[in-house]
């Protein structure tokens, strides 16, 4: 038996870590967390230090009984997670767990900690072994409490003035805060026209464009981000276009040529956030599939570890890297001196290196042969360009930049000087560029590194002007947030931590606040009330500001500057406060953001578009109103902001009387939880792909024609006295009493041979020959089936899906109420542990 155990957090990294120790060192995995608060209330106590009430996680219950009886027989015990404050507190609850079940006695517990899976690096954290680092460990438990009190305080909140459902958390809700901002700017833009004119010079046969910088002696305006414009409307330009042609005569000449040459130096190694953000604009992966990943790039020993905010590189990692660059790129790529960089983020806390290969020898055409996985090859790729580019030369560009003065003078002055400003560059020395081109946001200023030739030319020489082009423009609003830019705010801002952004992402869209278009986030009508809420009555706690000093608080609580309980109290009292008060001070209606968007001309009530317990929707009437008020829920895309008079007039047409069919029975046209549909007498048949609200009787009857044929086609035999029936269902025939399911045996002549059409029809065959005893002897052999919701659910296998089609037992429109603190209680069971987490 190994005298020496080893706990990692991944079997991957156990199996990778193995290979580079003897016999003698036992490697075992946790599997991540161990175990975690409770989930019900009460799992943070603040009325007693905030103590914290643990349970192990059930799925890694086996993994801890295996660490125990390891370490029961090991001589000592290396506890050797991810060396930060996540891996920090797993090594501590493996270490309290242990000591809980007495399996640690006298032996040695060590802290080792590395941050690349390599040979030396493991031996020499096995060398130099440390403590578990408290700090640490009481800066993660006071995340852990400050996020349960935030989240399971707020989010019972939303369920009672919003929805059930809902959940609010401490960065959660910073990040969709600035997502609705940035569409409410979106929406209250105001767009403004402004005109740029070029001029089409030539030289010889070389044409090249200039843009008018000067008119009348004046400087012309075109800045889009201050706003400011020389020339606003087309009867301007028009003007203007007149007055260059007449002063030119056809003719541009050299005033000025200003050439100088232009470096740009490349880019540091990627943090986690950088990481994030490349690898969403140039792979276009989420957080999640960026962090995924890498975590197995790192485990498998191709990365150094992947969360850190340090940009810095270790002596042994440059050497090798500019020894790369020399092979791969020459020594002409190298930068002349070691490039320095300097970690600027905020929150900075780890102190280890960039990420970064472990091995710069390992290229990218040879890392092909090496990792299997398409997304970690790609991910790779980039992490090793970035890395090698790092310790590149800079990128030398020639720039020339030449003002043309209308006519065949440049020595014309005041209002009779127009000018105008061609640029080119041209690329030198690659540099960094070689291995690595940085790709920017829509919002960003990024430096152009195409090349734009310029003809040579001298200062007095003239040249042809082939033709003016004015060009209207308009001012664009801000771009919405990508998962590049909204992690690059988030890091700016100071909020969160860059290895948390993944699962803020993955919660904003899971809970509905948020959906894609494209790459860019849009916020949901849920999301948007969520959002304003608690910007209303919880400011405080949605503040970017305060949010950020939250994470220096944490930061000074692992560093030891802070003890974690009583700056918990501090933030406790006043927020248990705040949740009190809004509990009993602000009703529903307050929250759900009614509109009105008109008057019915019918009724003349008013008609309100609002948020409900199951989303938005339209309202005739209101609840003091002796008739009850009339709902009609929003179609899918609509937007509670875009609801007109006339859309909600229109959702409230249905359900719509069509007519009657021949034998009397009326035909109606509505929409229901499932859908629209059209009502036969008490039946209903769904409709797939017919407009509800333009339905035509004759098109109705169609639908129903369709229905009742599949209907028919479907009941293969009816035993009406006794309750069964033989269906024909999606995977073959079925005996079904309602309570029970039996599948008809396939007949002997069915083979695996046996065409689709020619097997349907021999079973179906079979089904139909069956006598009611059969039936009953299937039934009664078959097992009480236990779907979904018992019962109930066993049946309704029997029946079509109900997306596919509408129940004929009672209409789609009908939705069983719940009364709302049942629903809110319900909801909060079976969504604690989502929240939570």
């Amino acid at each position: 038996m190994a005298s020496n155990l080893i706990i990692v957090e991944s079997p991957a990294k156990a199996k990778t870590i193995k290979k580079y120790l003897g016999k003698d060192f036992e490697v075992l995995a946790s599997y991540g967390h161990v175990r975690d608060l409770v989930e019900k209330e009460g799992a943070v106590d603040p009325g007693h230090g905030f103590a914290m009430k643990y349970d192990l996680i059930d799925k890694n219950r086996p993994r801890v009984d295996a660490i125990e009886k390891a370490a029961r027989k090991a001589d000592a015990l290396f506890l050797a997670t991810d060396p930060d404050r996540e891996g920090e507190a797993i090594s501590w609850h493996l270490a309290e767990i242990l000591r809980e079940r007495g399996a640690l006695d006298d032996r040695s517990v060590k802290r080792v900690r590395f941050y690349e899976v390599t040979r030396n690096a493991i031996r020499e954290a096995l060398e130099h072994p440390e403590e578990l680092n408290d700090n640490l460990v009481n800066a993660q438990q006071a995340r852990r409490a400050l996020d349960y009190l935030v989240g399971f305080n707020l989010s019972p909140l939303l369920w009672r003035k919003i929805k059930p459902g809902l959940s609010a958390g401490r960065v959660q809700s910073v990040a969709l805060r600035l997502i609705c901002e940035r569409e409410d700017q979106i929406l209250a833009f105001q767009r403004k026209e402004y005109w740029t004119v070029e001029a089409r010079s030539s030289k010889g046969s070389v044409i090249f464009p200039a843009r008018l910088s000067e008119f009348r002696g004046e400087r012309v305006e075109a800045d889009t981000q201050k706003e400011r414009f020389s020339i606003t409307s087309e009867a301007q330009a028009r003007e203007v276009e007149q007055e260059l042609l007449a002063a030119a005569g056809g003719r541009l000449t050299v005033a000025a040529v200003e050439r100088k040459p232009k470096r740009r130096n490349p880019a540091p190694p990627f943090t986690t956030s950088t990481l994030q953000q490349e690898a969403a604009r140039k792979l276009g992966f989420t957080a999640r599939r960026t962090m995924q990943a890498a975590q197995k790039l790192y485990e498998a020993g191709f990365i150094t570890y992947m969360r850190t905010d340090s940009v810095s590189l270790s002596n042994d990692a440059v050497t090798e890297i500019r020894s790369t660059i020399r092979d791969v790129y020459g020594t002409k790529a190298l930068s002349p001196a070691v490039n320095v960089y300097r970690t600027r983020s905020k929150n900075a806390q780890e102190a280890h290196e960039a990420i970064r290969p472990t091995s710069a020898a390992l290229t990218t055409q040879r890392a092909d042969g090496e990792i299997e996985d398409a997304d970690q090859r790609r991910l790779y790729a980039l992490v090793w360009k970035r890395a090698v580019a790092s310790q590149m030369a800079p990128a030398v560009f020639d720039t020339v930049a030449v003002d043309l003065v209308a006519g065949s003078s440049a020595e014309v002055t005041g209002r009779d000087r127009h000018s105008f400003r061609a640029s080119g560059q041209t690329l030198l020395e690659p540099g960094f560029l070689a291995a690595y081109h940085e790709d920017h946001d829509e919002d960003e200023v990024a430096e152009s590194e195409d090349e734009r030739r310029l003809p040579a030319l001298e200062v007095g020489e003239t040249v042809d002007l082939a033709e003016l082009l004015p060009e209207q423009h308009f001012t664009q609003p801000p771009p919405r947030y990508t998962e590049a830019s909204l992690v690059k705010a988030l890091e700016n801002f100071g909020i969160g931590r860059p290895s948390t952004y993944a699962s803020i992402i993955e919660t904003l869209r899971y809970r509905q606040y948020v959906e894609m278009n494209g790459r860019a986030f849009v916020p949901t009508d849920i999301g948007k009330i969520v959002s304003r809420f608690l910007v209303r009555y919880f400011p405080t706690y949605v503040d970017y500001g305060f949010t950020a000093s939250m994470e220096d608080l944490l930061d000074e609580i692992s560093n030891g500057e802070r003890q974690w309980r009583p700056e918990l109290q501090r933030f406790w009292e006043p927020f248990k406060e705040r949740v009190e008060e809004i509990a009993t001070s602000v009703s529903r209606e307050e929250v759900a953001e009614a509109r009105v968007v008109g008057t019915d001309p019918a009724s003349g009530k008013p008609i309100s578009v609002r948020m409900g317990q199951y989303g938005p929707f339209v309202q005739l009437g209101t609840k003091d109103d002796e008739e009850k008020p009339r709902f009609a829920s929003l179609l899918p895309g609509q937007r509670m902001h875009e609801v007109t008079l006339v859309d909600a007039l229109k959702l409230l047409s249905l359900p719509r009387e069509l007519g009657e069919a021949a034998d009397g029975r009326p035909i109606s046209v509505g929409r229901g939880q499932y859908g629209p549909y059209v009502k036969y007498g008490s039946k209903f048949a769904s409709i797939k792909e017919d407009d509800p609200f333009t339905l035509t009787l004759e098109r109705a009857l169609e639908i129903v024609a369709a229905k009742e044929k599949a209907d028919a086609e479907r009941n293969i035999q009816v035993y009406a006295k006794e309750g069964i029936s033989v269906l024909d269902g999606r995977f073959g025939p079925y005996v079904t009493d309602g309570r029970k399911n039996a599948k008809v045996p396939k007949p002997a002549e069915i083979t695996r041979d046996t065409d689709a059409d020619t097997k349907a029809r021999l079973w179906r065959q079979a089904a139909a020959g069956l006598s009611l005893e059969e039936c009953q002897e299937l039934l009664a052999a078959a097992p009480e089936a236990k779907g979904r919701f018992g019962r109930r659910g066993a049946a309704a296998r029997g029946a079509p899906k109900k997306k596919a089609a509408a129940p004929t037992s009672a209409p789609p429109a009908v939705r069983k109420k719940v009364p709302a603190k049942r629903a809110a209680r319900k909801t909060a069971t079976s969504r604690k542990g989502k929240a939570k987490k």
